[in-house]
């Protein structure tokens, strides 16, 4: 079997969950706690994404979100007040990787071109339509207006998970949850991730 290293960055009382029960799942409690008064906008992020990811790896049935992992120890968070880092072994197949920069497209409800041709054409199309700008489809002045825009929109976002450019400050990584056989060490605050291999 195959392993790969990832990085996350967790609460401090993740340990419990991994302690009691051998494994760490993200909440959507966790979620309204972490991003609290935006916490409605990442959470219909969120359920998009599961639905595209589980397709590509099998979602868990006591899961109800991922967790996001960095895949390299020079462009992971680092441990601070409150918050712990797990370096992780993971086997390959629990491992579903994604374009972190495609993501951003996702949060602010844009397209997300297959090239720079569709780019160019998608452009065109909505300037056709005389819009000024592709921020408002989903949410915004145009909302409602052009439907076959907002689902042409939705529809790109599975392109998240093509990374054209393997980059490790661009792709990111998303697991199902932490078993402990994976956690391979947990930093605290002032720990250096370069000090364990």
């Amino acid at each position: 079997m195959e392993y790969v290293e990832l990085y996350t960055r967790q609460h401090e009382n993740s340990i419990h969950e991994l302690n009691r029960i051998g494994r760490i799942t993200n909440k959507e409690i966790y979620i309204k706690l972490h991003m609290m008064d935006i916490a409605d906008f990442f959470l219909e992020k969120y359920r998009h994404f599961v639905k595209l990811a589980d397709k590509r790896v099998k979602k868990p049935d006591y899961v109800e979100f991922p967790i996001w992992c960095s895949i390299s120890k020079r462009n992971c968070l680092k441990p601070i007040e409150k918050e712990l880092v797990y370096i992780l072994s993971v086997p390959k197949e629990h491992v579903l990787y994604f374009d972190g920069g495609k993501w951003d497209y996702v949060l602010n409800n844009l397209y997300i071109p297959k090239d720079k041709a569709d780019e160019s054409e998608y452009f065109e199309e909505i300037k056709k339509l005389g819009v000024k700008d592709q921020f408002n489809f989903i949410s915004g002045k145009y909302g409602g207006q052009f439907p076959h825009i907002e689902k042409k929109i939705i529809d790109s976002w599975d392109r998240v998970f093509q990374i054209d450019e393997w980059n490790d400050f661009v792709v990111q990584a998303n697991i199902w949850e932490i078993r402990s056989e994976w956690v391979k060490h947990i930093l605290k605050p002032g720990d250096d991730i370069f000090d364990y291999d």
